[in-house]
């Protein structure tokens, strides 16, 4: 029986290596210049492509906060993995400007953060994260003006996008969770839910049983909610929606497999299925979410829902723990 939460949830712990504890000490040593842990951590998941994925992407997001990585290059020069995060850095910031300030795009910091995604390609044969870099800044090219964002998609049924560096990403991990993520906020960052869609639908059918690639419909969901006009409307979706709760209740069964199997999804995947348990009124399954999440929590999608985020949480987690009791 899932464990109620014995304090409240702006005491749960927000961290982006959620129940990664290698990432986790890597980050903190991070934060704090120092980089060897990093290195280890870097050496060690070289290999795995959807591991190496996620924990560069964690460790470039802390290192783009301070100087690690130039004092890093200065006392190493060609550590492994280091260009890769240097990509993951010029990515992000050109990423965060760019939606900032989307009338007035810095070509200059996309042009920078491009060339940093080639040099790495370039440098490791099989790192997927120079192509998951390219896919990242499609997103800012909301009028396809470059030609490798307008590629004729695999499929009849989708519009042609940046399908060619979808490809490329997924040739070493090719149900690797960011590059999907990364294709479906390109449709959204260009208001089109129709295809983004219908991308999910094409592609997650053949997706391998456990995979958090199945929480995926449950951000497009929450994606809807925002944008509508009329919340009180959409957010009936959760409980008079029987496709979008039969997708919900799928995607738990996934989770379950994988946790079955000993994998863990990532924090914000967890938190997107608790909520989207909560909200469809499967209030027991979402407290044994809730309560394998702790003590670690997203602010996604929490954030997106309510003015008061934390309230929503710990009202969720209160009304699930209740039944489950």
């Amino acid at each position: 029986m899932p464990s109620a939460p014995s304090a409240g949830a702006d005491q749960l712990v927000q961290h982006p290596a959620g129940h990664d504890g290698d990432l986790r000490a890597a980050v903190e040593e991070l934060r704090h210049g120092r980089w060897y842990s990093a290195r280890a951590l870097l050496a060690n998941s070289w290999g795995e492509p959807g591991l190496w994925a996620a924990r560069t992407q964690v460790l470039g997001a802390m290192a783009g906060h301070n100087n690690v990585l130039r004092h890093w290059g200065d006392e190493e020069p060609g550590a492994f993995g280091l260009t890769t995060l240097h990509t993951r850095v010029a990515v992000d910031q050109a990423l965060l400007v760019g939606q900032r300030q989307p009338d007035s795009r810095d070509m200059a910091l996309e042009s920078s953060a491009r060339q940093w995604c080639w040099l790495a390609a370039s440098m490791l044969g099989g790192d997927p994260v120079p192509w998951l870099g390219l896919l990242t800044l499609a997103q800012l090219d909301t009028a396809q003006e470059r030609p490798e964002h307008k590629v004729p998609a695999p499929d009849k049924m989708l519009p042609p996008g940046p399908w060619g560096l979808f490809d490329q990403a997924r040739r070493t991990d090719p149900w690797g969770r960011e590059a999907f993520h990364r294709m479906l906020r390109f449709w959204l960052a260009r208001n089109e839910v129709g295809p983004a869609t219908e991308f999910l639908a094409t592609y997650l059918p053949s997706a391998p049983d456990g995979s958090a690639l199945h929480a995926l419909p449950l951000y497009l969901y929450v994606d809807r909610y925002r944008r509508a006009e009329r919340k009180e409307a959409i957010q009936l979706q959760w409980t008079d929606d029987e496709t979008v709760r039969g997708t919900v209740l799928r995607a738990f069964g996934h989770w379950r497999a994988a946790l079955g199997r000993g994998s863990r999804w990532p924090v914000a995947d967890e938190s997107h299925l608790a909520h989207a348990l909560w909200a469809s009124r499967q209030r027991r399954e979402a407290a044994e979410v809730f309560s394998a999440m702790a003590p670690f929590i997203s602010l996604q999608p929490w954030q997106s829902l309510a003015d008061r985020p934390g309230d929503l949480l710990w009202q969720a987690m209160a009304q699930s723990y209740a039944v489950a009791s």
